[in-house]
């Protein structure tokens, strides 16, 4: 039997409304499952926005100073349906 591996896009989403103090991550880089790829700023707290997923950063959505939005996606990842 031979397993295929599906290519996936996936997001890298803010879970906190505040502003994009930072995208640590990018395009063409890999990242690891629980690896930083961005910085929130949240009421003058830094909160640390990880990858779930091993992956290739295809897109870069967002810059230093963006409004954020809670789900509103930051980074695009491909990933293959293994991970």
């Amino acid at each position: 039997m031979i397993e295929r591996n599906t290519v996936m896009e996936k997001s890298v989403d803010a879970c906190v409304p505040g502003l994009c103090a930072r995208v640590v991550v990018n395009e063409g880089d890999k990242v690891a499952k629980g690896q930083e790829v961005a910085v929130i700023n949240c009421m003058k707290t830094e909160i640390s926005l990880t990858s779930e997923w091993d992956g290739i950063v295809t897109k870069v959505l967002s810059k230093e100073w963006d409004e954020l939005e809670v789900g509103m996606p930051m980074v695009m990842l491909k990933v293959s349906d293994g991970d």
